[in-house]
């Protein structure tokens, strides 16, 4: 395959993949007394969290690179009218949840990490997540249903169910488990939006090769 730039951008989505999951993992180091298991994830970056500046160091790659992965993605299947209109579209809303995310975590993250959901800022926060979380359920299902189809992808179609299914035992878990598993449920719905993202780089990357029957991306 002779490869563009914007096939090389596709790997964008596995530099933000990698920058997210070392800020995750390396951020708890500066905030003592985090419990991954029980805290959220959101909290490492809260203005009142000490480990903000490092989480804003290690995750600076993720915040420009989701946002360039799923651009170039929409960018990509539109001028190559790739698989049908569903897809398109489920493609388009991703991108647009990745936009939302970035630009609404930015401009109102947590206030004080692990507190009672009070302040302005801190409702916001919440009116993003509620956002992110129904653009993806959304964008997702759009993505399951075309990729049923004999013109989509069903490879794509696959890890969308993958990423899906990742997210619903997340938000059923955190409500279900004791509150101190509430971390680890929350994690799977977290890295499902960001590991799709770094799924579809990869095809990107690949030009969309296999657009019927091949379950891979290797």
């Amino acid at each position: 395959m002779n490869r563009k730039l914007i096939n090389w951008l596709g790997l964008t989505g596995v530099i933000a993949f990698i920058s997210y999951t070392l800020a995750v993992v390396i951020s708890p180091s500066a905030f003592p007394g985090y419990n991954w298991m029980e805290q959220a994830v959101s909290d490492l970056s809260a203005e009142s969290a000490p480990s903000r500046m490092l989480w804003n160091q290690i995750a600076a790659l993720y915040n420009i690179c989701s946002v360039v992965c799923a651009t170039c993605v929409s960018v990509y299947i539109s001028e190559k009218k790739i698989s049908t209109k569903l897809f398109r579209i489920g493609m388009h809303l991703f991108t647009i949840m990745n936009w939302i995310s970035n630009a609404g975590y930015t401009m109102f993250p947590l206030a004080d990490s692990g507190k009672e959901i009070a302040s302005f800022q801190e409702i916001m926060h919440m009116i993003v997540t509620a956002a992110v979380v129904l653009l993806s359920i959304v964008s997702l299902v759009c993505l399951i249903i075309a990729g049923l189809k004999k013109s989509g992808i069903r490879g794509i179609g696959i890890w969308a169910a993958i990423a899906l299914l990742m997210m619903m035992v997340g938000a059923v878990g955190q409500k279900a488990v004791p509150p101190q598993y509430f971390g680890i449920m929350e994690r799977f719905s977290v890295f499902a939006a960001v590991g799709f993202n770094a799924i579809c780089g990869i095809y990107l990357f690949r030009g969309f090769a296999d657009k019927t029957d091949r379950y891979q991306i290797s």
